[in-house]
């Protein structure tokens, strides 16, 4: 437990599991889904409200009120680094990736956003900015998606939202992603196009979609092209992908030790982290810093309304996932979610904390048993 201290010391922790429905069946190179579950934290002291969350399972929330709650106890709220060890430490013997590092994240990012809203500041401000704007890149394109559903997505975020790049599933079924890829090349014109396998292919399918459809359409990103286990597999593609194409994967990181391995061994152009999953603001500040040491440009993986302060706050950044699912969640259960202008999100500087306020009414229907 977080010793106690004279500083504003946290009365209340909260958590409750949302799940909403997609639009449309999705899919990519190795799962579907037809619905995301988003587990909010709600942490209380000096009569401020800091919120966090993550997309995880409801399953975490139980984790969340019990063992993380005993382990922040009522701890000073501006005591970040304290609550985020004790945290750690309460789950070794449960094992800190996976479902407990998706919990962490969720109270770390409340006890950060709490922080900022103590200190009358917005996160970013407290964090201290490298930029006051963070570059987003439209991402869905589903497998599951017709011809049509996928050019009026990507269109969509070309003029509506001035996305200088879009994301593309692939690797559901290998034989169809030549003529997809070809469809989504024609809809964005000279526009940059990304490719998702989520690491549905072997290392000689992914070389072959490398040297072939993908090159002659101008891919620049190839995500996952391999499971993101398989570094030495990620390190040999990225030698041999032809340039200006890039490698990149990350979002499955859960602790520094994860990023440190995957930049040591050479496997990727460009780090994922996603702080919903890899220890909250403060794990996606240990990220960002090891990106920095290996000169390697960070990403960020989805949840782009929770990423953006801490974006802002990370040395060497190059996008933030604009990701199809959660901009629809966070548009529809937050007040203060980033809106897009010319292919970029900033922060609203009048706002505390994440800027963002959840509205439990508009939630309600979703909320978990």
């Amino acid at each position: 437990m977080v010793a106690a201290s004279d500083g504003v010391r946290i009365e209340r922790l909260r958590a409750h599991a949302y799940t909403i429905p997609t639009d449309k069946p999705e899919a990519d190179g190795t799962i579907a889904w037809d619905s995301t579950t988003l587990v909010l934290v709600e942490i209380e002291a000096g009569g401020q409200t800091g919120l966090g969350y993550s997309y995880a399972d409801e399953s975490i929330v139980g984790l969340i009120t019990g063992k993380l709650t005993e382990a922040v106890g009522q701890g000073d709220a501006m005591d970040t680094g304290a609550a985020w060890l004790a945290m750690q430490r309460s789950v070794r013997n449960l094992g800190r990736q996976g479902l407990a590092a998706c919990a962490i994240s969720a109270v770390d990012t409340a006890l950060w956003d709490l922080k900022a809203k103590l200190a009358g500041l917005p996160l970013c401000l407290l964090l201290g900015r490298f930029r006051d704007a963070v570059p987003i890149y439209g991402s869905g394109g589903f497998t599951t998606y017709t011809d049509d559903e996928l050019r009026e997505q990507f269109s969509g975020w070309i003029e509506r939202d001035g996305c200088a790049w879009v994301k593309m599933k692939i690797g559901t079924h290998p034989e169809q992603d030549p003529h997809r890829v070809g469809i989504a090349r024609a809809a964005i014109g000279e526009r940059g196009l990304f490719v998702d396998a989520n690491g549905a292919l072997t290392v000689k399918q992914a070389l072959g979609e490398m040297q072939g459809f993908l090159r002659e359409h101008g891919v620049l990103w190839f995500e996952e092209p391999v499971s993101s286990d398989d570094l030495e597999g990620l390190r040999r593609l990225r030698d041999r992908a032809p340039a200006p194409m890039e490698v990149a994967a990350g979002e499955y990181g859960y602790e520094s030790d994860y990023f440190r391995r995957m930049l040591q061994s050479g496997a990727v152009d460009v780090q994922q982290a996603d702080a919903t999953r890899c220890g909250g603001i403060t794990g996606f500040l240990q990220a960002a810093a090891l990106c920095e040491a290996f000169h390697i440009d960070l990403s960020g993986h989805c949840a782009p309304a929770l990423h953006l302060h801490a974006a802002c706050a990370a040395p060497r950044f190059r996008h933030l996932e604009w990701f199809h699912d959660h901009v629809r969640i966070e548009h529809m259960l937050f007040d203060g979610a980033p809106v897009p202008a010319d292919g970029k999100i900033q922060p609203d500087l009048s706002r505390p904390g994440l800027g963002l306020a959840f509205k439990h009414q508009d939630a309600e229907r979703y909320r978990a048993a």
